[in-house]
């Protein structure tokens, strides 16, 4: 009697060598929005593990700039101006990096914008606002995955691993063009994992919360309101953009190819799941 592929036989007893594999060396990693903040640490961090970073940025010079700490600390990257928002700078982004590499093995979706907006009650947003904070969210997204679908679909292997951000659960007040945006990216994630997971590719959502960088942002929250977050956590202290690290490696790795269509929290325990 022969055993269905998609089935283990109850004598199995081999573990193939993918479920102990936990490396993201040498897999080419794209970070969008790397030129700062939580993008900036992923590619530095994925790169000092041996992975070759892309810095894909709308500001070449300051991703130029990481690519400069990359290789001042040994690692290989590669600096790529691109607007997420735009299908053409997509494109020629991807096509870029599988000439460079041959291939695309890792995709983190986490240029957004957010840093910029201002805060204010939903009917104040202005439409120019909500409609740029929907194209480079939720479509710039969406471009990128389908940019780089078809050569993860040639290789039979292939990580996606989406940005949201805890604003959704908390339903934070006067961000709601924000708040939309990183809700679709979820919805997004659970429907692009049923369309590729028979391909070998994987799409998982990461949801941060609030992370603490070098970039100013329009509205900072004071020290006071950070160290009230913080209290509410589980592990009581502010996050950082390395807090980000180990969920994003394990994401990326082959270990991970049953995992897929879930939003994992990454937030210290400010939020809980069952």
């Amino acid at each position: 009697m022969t055993t269905s592929p998609l089935t283990h036989a109850p004598h199995d007893s081999g573990v193939p060598e993918s479920a102990r594999d936990f490396s993201v060396a040498e897999r080419v990693v794209i970070v969008t929005g790397a030129a700062q903040g939580i993008g900036r640490e992923l590619a530095r961090q994925f790169a000092a593990a041996g992975a070759f970073a892309v810095v894909a940025d709308l500001d070449l010079g300051k991703a130029e700039t990481v690519v400069k700490e990359i290789h001042a600390a040994g690692g290989i990257g590669l600096a790529v101006q691109v607007d997420v928002a735009d299908e053409p700078s997509v494109t020629a982004m991807v096509d870029s990096v599988v000439e460079r590499w041959g291939r695309i093995d890792v995709l983190i979706n986490n240029a957004s914008v957010f840093a910029t907006i201002e805060k204010g009650p939903f009917d104040e947003i202005p439409l120019a606002q909500w409609e740029q904070v929907l194209k480079v969210n939720v479509t710039g997204t969406y471009l990128c995955v389908r940019a780089v679908a078809a050569h993860m679909r040639r290789a039979g292997f292939g990580r996606i691993v989406n940005v949201s951000s805890d604003a959704v659960t908390r339903g934070t007040v006067n961000y709601l063009h924000y708040v939309t945006s990183k809700s679709a990216v979820i919805g997004m994630t659970n429907s692009l994992a049923r369309e590729l997971g028979g391909d070998g590719i994987t799409v998982n959502c990461v949801r941060p919360g609030s992370v603490a960088t070098e970039v100013e942002r329009t509205v900072n929250p004071t020290v006071e309101v950070r160290q009230r977050a913080a209290s509410l956590q589980c592990i009581p202290r502010g996050m950082v953009p390395t807090d980000l690290v180990g969920v994003m490696f394990f994401l990326a790795a082959p270990a991970s190819a049953f995992i897929t269509g879930q939003t994992i929290a990454c937030d210290g325990g400010y939020t809980h799941s069952s």
